[in-house]
């Protein structure tokens, strides 16, 4: 190992170590989850370690965190409604890489919308906001799980089952996904009635067009 790649694997060992702690840190926002941090499984790879420093990955991205936000305790996300996605990213590479998409499983949810690709630089941590898990097929209250497939531009497709918590405790804080609403375009418009400026045209018309009477010269007589 040169001591570059070296001080590259002591970079990411830092980070990663340090991004359960912050995000385990108490308070509100993106940041705020418990000690037992909400880690993916049947990722394709695990790639750091058992217990705290658990994280799954493919190719040098490394996924420490991610969970899905279900519905205030006691509630329950209705079928056909959405719910936030929140990641934590790891490239451990030297190079730049994008989440370019999100797939779920067809049984869960119709898609995921990914606002635009998000950047991975190298030896940095990057986090998920605005990432909707959209369509869904049953009914959530925290406690399940979904499927989904991470697609990297350069890393490939992660294939990992994420967890639904309840939007409780310190993650009461954490905003839902947003209600879409209808477009114009599917709002009920009825027929608009004939105005006074069609009628007055379709009068003039009709009173240009008719046969005006003539007069003809009266024949000479021969």
């Amino acid at each position: 190992m040169t001591s570059s790649s070296r001080r590259r694997a002591i970079a990411i060992a830092a980070l990663l170590a340090a991004a359960i702690p912050a995000l385990a840190a108490c308070g509100a926002g993106f940041d705020a989850n418990t000690n037992a941090p909400y880690a993916p499984n049947e990722a394709g790879v695990l790639t750091n370690g058992d217990g705290a420093g658990k994280a799954y990955g493919k190719n040098g991205v490394m996924i420490p965190q991610a969970f899905i936000l279900g519905p205030d305790s006691g509630q329950q996300l209705a079928a056909g409604g959405s719910a936030s996605l929140y990641l934590t990213l790891l490239n451990s590479t030297g190079t730049a890489d994008q989440l370019t998409s999100i797939v779920p499983e067809e049984q869960k949810a119709t898609s995921v919308s990914v606002q635009s690709p998000i950047d991975l630089q190298p030896g940095t941590l990057a986090k998920t906001p605005g990432v909707t898990v959209e369509g869904l097929k049953t009914p959530l209250r925290g406690g399940e799980s979904i499927k989904l497939t991470l697609q990297f531009k350069n890393a490939g497709d992660v294939a990992l089952t994420v967890p639904v918590i309840a939007r409780s405790r310190e993650f009461a804080t954490l905003p839902p996904a947003p209600t879409a609403t209808p477009t114009a375009s599917s709002l009920p418009t009825g027929s608009p009635a004939p105005t006074d400026t069609a009628a007055s045209d379709t009068a003039a018309t009709s009173e240009t067009t008719g046969a005006a009477p003539s007069e003809t010269p009266a024949a000479n007589a021969g």
